[in-house]
């Protein structure tokens, strides 16, 4: 369960059990595929590539081959160490020592006179939410701390640094790019799934044109140029960029939820060049409507430019039929139960938005989506790593929902996952090992 607490004002989520609890057990044995060829594997049996000087998986989970066994991973800790404030806030601004009569004066921040349009709609949309995050997110902090979930006071945690990661894994955009220039492949004589199972060899052609299937109740283990990722179980995934949705068409499923999160454009992302980015038009020729059931619940990841909020609102949703009915805020705090940036500050705000529509449909068969919710929860170190939301939007889809997360970096047992990243997150760098039974 990822649902710690329950209130009025929203959730207060655990995503490392989340993610820990989703059936990380591989059973089974490595077989070394052919260069190129992506297989299911287990590092059971790691011993060739010992053998050949190569690092064993993490944990020493190591078998001869030939021989079965069963391996358990959790997700690894550290990235959820986050102690402290990533800047500090004055004492009355701090959770921990507020209150619901000691909610801070909004101060604007300090860092200069002179605001410009987008930074003063930003702050007035600030101004107009900040009472609901502070006191929605001083509840169910303070449920947090009666349960033992959060720690106010730092005498038990090493609050030494947060853990900032380096990369981990090969380039999976660059592999997307890569792929196009595989021969073009006949939709009607090309099957749309591959299920991974101990026999199969799935080729980077197969991988990136059609739809891979974990369909056992426990995960597999694929290799792709040369490193490990894990798949969990009920899962399945479509590794490729916006160029190459056809394969997730030709899957034929309609999805009843559709969560994304797209990559804004923004000065930032442009001046560091470190990950691309999509154009407002770009998002916009996004499928949605050929993927999506009746009624379908769609949920879009915005940051905090008000000029994007009003995009999705005002152009994107209209484009898909997608009826607006609800904006919620992820709140980021640490382990102590505090904003990770002060409420008001002018650097970063401690909150990110989610848009919550419906496809225009038979509204009467569906339950109405509440607005000002809030999900609290200690963020992950790496970066874009968004809370789990399946059992936050359980209440809201149908028990036997099908869900589809576009631009994924990780995947979740019961949805499909689309992205050119979109098993990043799944690298077996990621995971320790916790249990090895043989």
């Amino acid at each position: 369960m990822s649902v710690v607490q329950r209130l009025g004002a929203g959730w207060l989520l655990d995503h490392l059990s989340f993610i820990s609890r989703s059936g990380y057990e591989t059973h089974g044995s490595l077989v070394h595929p052919p260069r190129g060829a992506l297989h299911p594997c287990d590092p059971a049996a790691h011993a060739t590539a010992c053998a050949s000087g190569d690092d064993p998986a993490p944990g020493g989970a190591v078998e001869l081959e030939g021989r079965r066994g069963k391996t358990r991973y959790v997700f690894r800790e550290e990235f959820f160490d986050v102690f402290k404030p990533h800047i500090e806030a004055a004492a009355p601004e701090r959770l921990c020592q507020g209150g619901l009569n000691g909610i801070p004066t909004d101060t604007g921040g300090s860092r200069k006179c002179v605001f410009n349009q987008g930074e003063l709609d930003a702050l007035e949309y600030h101004t107009k939410i900040r009472k609901l995050i502070w006191e929605g997110t001083l509840h169910l902090v303070q449920e947090g701390l009666k349960s033992g979930f959060l720690h106010c006071t730092t005498a038990k945690l090493d609050c030494s640094k947060n853990v900032v990661p380096g990369p981990i894994g090969c380039g999976l955009a660059e592999l997307c790019e890569r792929a196009k220039q595989f021969p073009a492949i006949n939709d009607s004589d090309h099957e749309a799934i591959r299920a991974i199972d101990d026999e199969t060899f799935i080729s980077e052609q197969d991988l990136h044109s059609c739809v891979i299937e974990n369909n056992s109740s426990c995960a597999k283990m694929i290799m792709l140029m040369g490193q490990k990722y894990l798949v969990p179980p009920r899962s399945s995934f479509l590794l490729s960029d916006i160029s190459c949705l056809q394969p997730l068409l030709n899957y034929k499923k309609k999805y009843d939820v559709i969560v994304m999160d797209p990559p804004w454009e923004n000065k930032s992302v442009k001046r560091s060049n470190r990950y691309g980015y999509l154009s407002s038009w770009q998002i916009k020729q996004i499928p949605v409507l050929a993927l999506a059931a009746p009624n379908c619940l769609v949920v879009t990841w915005v940051t905090n430019r008000q000029k994007h909020l009003r995009f999705v609102k005002e152009e994107l949703y209209p484009h898909w039929s997608v009826k607006t009915l609800a904006e919620w805020h992820w709140v980021k705090i640490t382990r102590s139960g505090e904003f990770v940036f002060p409420l008001d500050s002018s650097h970063k705000k401690p909150y990110e938005v989610l848009v919550l529509g419906r496809v225009q449909g038979n509204v009467s068969e569906v339950l109405p989506i509440p607005d000002h919710k809030l999900i609290v929860s200690v963020p992950c170190s790496l970066h874009s790593h968004k809370p789990p939301l399946t059992e936050v939007l359980a209440e809201f889809v149908k028990p036997d929902a099908e869900r589809l997360e576009l631009f994924a970096r990780n995947l979740q047992p019961g949805w499909t996952s689309w992205g050119n990243e979109v098993l990043k997150f799944q690298h077996i760098d990621y995971f320790t090992v916790l249990q090895d039974e043989n």
